[in-house]
C-alpha cells in the first residue's frame, strides 16, 4: 500500500501539480519581466536623477560650511 502512495497515483498527483505550477509561472514571467523593465525604467528615468541632485545640493551645503569654517580658524589664527 505504501508502494502505491509512492510509485502509483500520488506520485502522478504530484508530478501533475508540478506541471500545473510551472505553467503557470511561465504564462507570468513575460509579465513579471515587463514590470521589472518598468521599475528600472522608473528609477533610472525619475529617481536617481532627484538623488544626483539632492547629493549635489548636499554637497554645495556642506562646501558652503566649511568654507565658513576655514574662515572662521584663519580669523582667530590671525588674533593671537
Amino acid at each position: 500500500m505504501d508502494d502505491e502512495k509512492f510509485g502509483g497515483r500520488s506520485s502522478s498527483r504530484f508530478e501533475s501539480f508540478g506541471k500545473k505550477v510551472d505553467e503557470h509561472f511561465n504564462q507570468a514571467l513575460p509579465r513579471v519581466e515587463e514590470e521589472v523593465k518598468k521599475v528600472i525604467t522608473y528609477l533610472n528615468d525619475q529617481v536617481v536623477p532627484q538623488l544626483r541632485q539632492g547629493s549635489a545640493q548636499a554637497l554645495f551645503s556642506a562646501a558652503d560650511q566649511l568654507k565658513k569654517l576655514a574662515e572662521q580658524l584663519e580669523d582667530r589664527g590671525g588674533a593671537k
